[in-house]
């Protein structure tokens, strides 16, 4: 039931590695702070937010399956949001001539 958690852990390492590598950064430590950033959001969505609701659904397989996939969703867009301020961060071209 965890499909869409893995295989968005898997998209995100290499998504934030690519990144990396294209502008000159460090892949391992942009793929740890992806990872760790995808990670928190998607156990705090499970324990805060999947944990009361999922009980709802308990008789419907298929809501819980797409229920299941809730905190997966949330922490896709968390790691956006880290990737999007990791290049924020980034010194332009003007500061590293």
């Amino acid at each position: 039931m965890l499909f869409l958690a893995k295989a968005g852990g898997i998209a995100i390492l290499v998504w934030f590695y690519m990144t990396a590598k294209k502008h000159g950064q460090s892949p391992i430590k942009w793929v740890v702070i992806g990872l760790m950033g995808y990670w928190i959001a998607w156990w705090a969505v499970k324990l805060t937010v999947l944990a009361p609701i999922v009980g709802m659904f308990s008789k419907n397989f298929t809501m819980v399956f797409i229920v299941t996939q809730i905190p997966a969703l949330c922490a896709i867009a968390a790691a956006y949001f880290v990737r999007k301020k990791l290049l924020a961060d980034l010194p332009s071209n003007d500061e590293q001539n």
